[in-house]
């Protein structure tokens, strides 16, 4: 097992250094629910307008009054709405019109039941960016499946490993969720070749649906010829809420939607509805905007923490969370702790949230997700803080109080958990 750069075993399950206090997917659900009271306490103070969505995901519920009492109904609604629900997933992505769509209460879960459903006893082959890694619901789907994931990062490697392992799927992750990209002819590529070996091809598209087209000119998500595409019907520029959108061969797709039924993973009416409108409303320029707004609040903290531990996405700035961790330690005039990055990442995230009602993924992410410091503001969120600088003052306030507390385990055990 690998170790960070401060002597940290790295879980390989999850990428990352568990601590003693984020021990496993149970403290940090420990750790959300706080988040949860933390954010009512803000929002008894300061009122939900305050609030300001830095996860990338905004989770409304884009639905009129007209839609409740028909379409959001459980019996009958999902044939009323059903069609429009299936042209509205192939005008998003980009399809020839004779795709099947259906929506799963996540995209995490679309993925888990594709590889449940199409991975026929044998492993899973990965493709994604180079430096980056498989979202964890593919390696976890794998496990429920009893099979190895196997990545891959270029067109090469993809030749070698699926003539190695004769994988019956093939997931490509277009764009991570550190916002890594796949070039347009790899992403083509792969999926000829998959396709030429009988391989079921999902691209996850959680991101790349809009990301890709909008932002840097892509294809759009269908037009690669994969078996199913799936997206986040709440990030990049999507309002939500937060549910997966899955189309593509009608073949393909209906084994997927047993299998999510089976485990109880499909989205009811009223989510379904929910990602439909969170589609038709999109348009180009909500994403535009959000990546405009990325870009002020990376230059922010580029001023105020150097240029050196920032890193630019398309969509706003990152933090490392082994940079995270140098910081505070450099700040706290020390040269180790017991604590771990990612125990540090969540106590910066759960300030911010306390100070200023801003929603990170350290704080609202779910287990296993990425601890990295990473604000992708949704519309509007940097003005409702108070601008980009407020923004980078809010965390750098933050980074700092870490750092006076960094040797207290009571005032994290109070931070992250409410305890202690």
């Amino acid at each position: 097992m690998s170790e960070d750069r401060f002597g940290n075993a790295i879980d390989p399950g999850v990428g990352y250094a568990r601590g003693e206090l984020l021990a496993g997917s149970a403290d940090e659900v420990r750790r959300l629910a706080q988040a949860g009271r933390v954010a009512a306490d803000f929002v008894g103070r300061e009122g939900i307008d305050k609030v300001a969505i830095c996860t990338g995901n905004l989770r409304f519920y884009p639905v009129a009054p007209d839609d409740l009492p028909e379409l959001c109904e459980e019996w009958v609604g999902p044939g009323l709405y059903g069609e429009e629900l299936r042209q509205a997933a192939i005008a998003h992505m980009g399809g020839d019109g004779d795709e099947a769509a259906a929506v799963i209460n996540r995209t995490s879960a679309g993925i888990v039941a594709t590889v449940l459903a199409h991975s026929q006893g044998r492993p899973v082959l990965s493709l994604v960016p180079r430096g980056d890694r498989s979202h964890a619901s593919v390696t976890r789907g794998a496990k429920l499946a009893d099979v190895p994931v196997i990545e891959a990062h270029d067109l090469p490697e993809v030749k070698r490993l699926m003539a190695a392992h004769l994988p019956a799927l093939l997931v490509i992750t277009t764009v991570t969720s550190e916002l890594a990209m796949l070039p347009d002819d790899l992403i083509g590529a792969a999926t000829r070749l998959a396709k030429r070996a009988g391989c079921v091809v999902l691209l996850d598209e959680a991101y790349g649906a809009r990301f890709r087209p909008v932002l840097h000119g892509g294809a759009p998500a269908l037009s690669f010829g994969a078996d199913l595409v799936i997206t986040n019907a709440d990030k990049a520029g999507l309002s939500g809420p937060r549910a997966g959108v899955l189309c593509g061969d009608p073949a393909a797709v209906v084994p997927v939607q047993a299998k999510a039924s089976e485990l109880g993973m499909e989205a009811r009416a009223p989510v379904a509805v929910g990602a439909m409108r969170s589609l038709q409303g999109f348009t180009p320029d909500l994403l535009i905007q959000e990546a405009q707004d990325g870009q002020d609040l990376a230059a922010a903290l580029e001023a105020a923490l150097g240029a050196d531990c920032v890193t630019r996405s398309a969509l706003g700035p990152k933090i490392d969370e082994q940079d995270a961790m140098q910081i505070v330690l450099e700040m706290a005039g020390v040269a180790e702790t017991t604590r771990v990055p990612a125990e540090v990442t969540a106590a910066v995230g759960m300030l911010m949230l306390r100070d200023k009602g801003i929603v990170t993924v350290n704080t609202h992410g779910q287990p296993g997700g990425r601890v990295s410091i990473r604000l992708k503001p949704t519309s509007g969120a940097v003005a409702r803080a108070g601008g980009a600088a407020a923004v980078a003052q809010c965390l750098v306030a933050a980074l700092d109080e870490v750092a006076k507390h960094l040797g207290d385990e009571t005032w994290f055990q109070n931070l992250l958990f409410g305890e202690g």
